[in-house]
């Protein structure tokens, strides 16, 4: 295993995306209304990003806020945007789909990997909400996503470093376990060496409210981030 550590900023706009990239960030997520778990982003804005950050770039893929259970129109409207974000050139999508009892939906996520294919898919932080988080683990698994978002089923990853290095050492090679949400320069070493886990994902907004009133803040805090990451190496 490679010992690197992979730092992913999630932004809601390209100037936060570009500060985020000055700031030492590996990758970069874009959504928008991000106070409400993030939802599509604009095409507007997926190509505005590409066209000025030279990081891979994932979309989130939801189609509204709330649960994760989609009606049929709601899901063809999140395979649209799929189609986007490749037509757009981004690197990947980010999305999660539950069915009514809290359970990973499988087959309509292995829907939307084949349609992202050759792009990587990350499963969100639905996964949160499942009941069982160890079978939902190989639920998600099983759709082919590359890569899990999660805060161990707790509000923040921080209260939950335990569960993580559970999901961790159970997924193996066979998926990348991601821990996300609360996390920050003071709090990230702590979360590597508890969890294993090698790619960490933060918005910071526990720390900065509004990255675009000060955008010089936010890249400074990145960059603590960042060198905090690093320093786990």
């Amino acid at each position: 295993m490679q010992n690197k550590y992979l730092l992913e900023i999630s932004v809601e706009s390209d100037d936060a995306a570009m500060a985020a990239e000055r700031g030492g960030a590996d990758r970069i997520e874009i959504c928008r209304d991000s106070k409400v778990g993030g939802v599509t982003p604009a095409g507007i804005l997926m190509m505005g990003t590409r066209a000025n950050v030279q990081l891979p770039i994932f979309a989130m893929i939801r189609p509204r806020a709330g649960d994760f259970v989609y009606s049929d129109e709601e899901f063809a409207a999140m395979k649209k945007s799929v189609k986007h974000a490749k037509q757009f050139q981004l690197d990947g999508v980010v999305l999660g789909i539950l069915t009514a009892d809290f359970r990973v939906d499988v087959a309509r996520t292995q829907e939307l990997v084949a349609l992202a294919a050759p792009a990587p898919v990350t499963f969100h932080r639905a996964f949160d909400e499942c009941v069982d988080l160890r079978k939902s683990l190989e639920g998600v698994i099983k759709t082919g996503a590359t890569r899990l978002l999660t805060s161990g089923g707790k509000q923040t990853a921080p209260e939950a470093l335990e569960t993580i290095a559970e999901l961790v050492r159970i997924a193996g090679e066979r998926l990348t376990v991601m821990p996300g949400s609360g996390i920050h320069a003071g709090n990230i070493r702590e979360a590597a060496q508890k969890t294993g886990a090698r790619e960490f994902h933060a918005g910071l907004s526990s720390v900065i409210a509004s990255p675009v009133d000060n955008l010089a803040a936010y890249e400074a805090e990145v960059r603590k981030l960042a060198g905090a990451l690093r320093h786990c190496e």
